[in-house]
């Protein structure tokens, strides 16, 4: 029988409507290279890498009555070139022509009856360049059984060879009645699941709610603290259908330099990267609600809900826990906002108040395939009160990687927006930069591209901001 969409997969596809599109995306940049890349070149690479990720031929197919989750099934009319598509800027393409573009087709549902992904080709930048926009939908990318089709493209040099898979044939479609004895024999191996799908159509992610009473104490307890102390915020919009998107380019170095710097002094502290980024965003976030001429006094905060990955002896990079921290957006001083921002973010990674993959599985069958993608799960199933902003954080290779010949420049992570959250962010570290991706609902972030600036300006504050004295108590 063809594979089964876990809950979480398919609650992804209940709660989609056509404000909050559920698939997460990215805008890789490359230089062209010096035979040219065009969009035959790009269907002939992807084609050839689908045997790869055979889930990219597969469709969603529901089960007759509802009775049971529903299953993936090979598209016996599978065309690449339907998901392959191109587009192009009038030379020569800005970036912010980019992003108005990026803006436009992110919020575009995917097509329900065909796979659920789709690339496109943005031929005409400036300096030669181009681009590849990849947008993929949660339910199809689960960490274990399939990766984002933009992990497939890349190769780690210029010249590598690309295979050549025997060809595909699809398998047959079961019929309705096959379906549903592979409903019943499902809900002989999963009796309670079954039960529960037929109740509720299908298991969504609101259902983790009930059945968090059976986690350990401490994490009901860390987001219990979470709810109670996220602030009113004006990220926290009405989300509509449109979108805007803005790119900010920074430099890695930069960012390891505040962490040297700004260490010094208090050695006790464990300064990471990731403090800088969140110290960065503090500092915009600062910027951007004065120019909006709201209020900030000494005690206000923006609660970022930052999925974080831990390095374990038996298995290394496999731990993520997400932490719920409160950005210090009151605090004048920069190297005070990072001071803070570093202890609180220890406190919970040592004191238990963060919360793990694992114990994330037990509350919502949580199955994080990249640091990007567990941000966007966690953005859906979490309680949109628990938080203001989710900020994913997804350390790259820092070596060129390219996509038939053609060195990418750049990637900028597109992550999706939750009912009530006007604002993602994400960012990539790549080949010595530092690329963040601004996502937001068009009407609610009309100064979209302030808060974009006020990035570059904040990270400017801290390499500026005079040294801590002596060590923190």
């Amino acid at each position: 029988m063809p594979d089964r969409l876990t809950s979480l997969d398919a609650s992804f596809l209940v709660m989609e409507d056509a404000s909050t599109p559920m698939h997460v995306g990215s805008v890789m940049v490359f230089d062209s290279p010096p035979g040219g890349f065009d969009h035959d070149a790009m269907v002939d690479l992807i084609a050839h890498r689908l045997a790869f990720v055979p889930r990219y031929r597969q469709r969603v197919r529901g089960v007759p009555g509802g009775l049971a989750n529903p299953v993936w099934v090979d598209d016996e009319h599978f065309d690449v070139g339907y998901h392959v598509r191109r587009s192009a800027l009038p030379r020569p393409g800005t970036d912010a022509q980019l992003e108005e573009l990026v803006a436009r087709i992110m919020p575009r549902p995917l097509d329900r009856h065909r796979p659920l992904w789709e690339v496109y080709l943005v031929e005409g930048l400036a300096e030669d360049r181009f681009a590849i926009l990849t947008k993929t939908h949660h339910a199809l990318v689960d960490g274990y059984n399939t990766v984002d089709i933009g992990q497939v493209i890349l190769d780690g040099a210029q010249d590598a060879e690309v295979a050549h898979p025997p060809a595909w044939r699809p398998s047959r479609e079961p019929t309705g009645p096959e379906l549903l004895v592979g409903a019943i024999a499902d809900s002989v191996r999963g009796p309670a699941e079954f039960i529960e799908t037929v109740r509720s159509g299908v298991s969504d992610v609101k259902a983790a709610g009930g059945r968090a009473v059976s986690v350990a104490g401490e994490v009901i307890s860390a987001i219990a603290r979470a709810s109670r102390s996220a602030p009113e915020s004006p990220l926290n919009a009405k989300v509509g259908r449109a979108r805007r998107y803005v790119m900010i380019g920074t430099d890695l170095e930069d960012h390891r330099r505040v962490r040297a710097r700004l260490a010094q002094g208090n050695v006790a502290e464990d300064i990471t990267v990731n403090d800088v980024v969140l110290a960065t965003l503090a500092g915009a976030f600062r910027a951007w609600l004065l120019t909006r001429g709201e209020p900030v006094h000494t005690t206000t905060t923006i609660r970022a809900m930052v999925p974080v990955r831990l390095d374990r002896a038996d298995e290394p990079g496999k731990e993520l826990t997400a932490c719920f921290v409160d950005l210090p957006i009151g605090e004048p001083r920069a190297a005070m906002r990072l001071h803070q921002i570093s202890f609180a973010m220890r406190q919970q990674m040592e004191g238990g108040g963060a919360m793990g993959a694992d114990t994330l599985a037990g509350l919502a069958g949580f199955a994080p395939p990249t640091m990007h993608a567990m941000g966007a799960r966690l953005a859906g199933a979490f309680n949109r009160r628990l938080y203001n902003v989710a900020v994913t954080n997804v350390p790259g290779p820092q070596r060129p990687l390219y996509a038939a010949g053609a060195a990418m420049v750049s990637s900028y992570p597109v992550m999706p927006l939750s009912p009530g959250q006007g604002l993602s962010i994400g960012l990539t570290s790549y080949d010595g930069g530092v690329y963040y991706g601004l996502y937001a609902d068009r009407d609610a972030f009309p100064d979209l591209d302030v808060l974009g600036h006020g990035i570059v300006d904040g990270l400017q504050e801290l390499l500026d901001a005079p040294r801590a004295r002596g060590r923190r108590s």
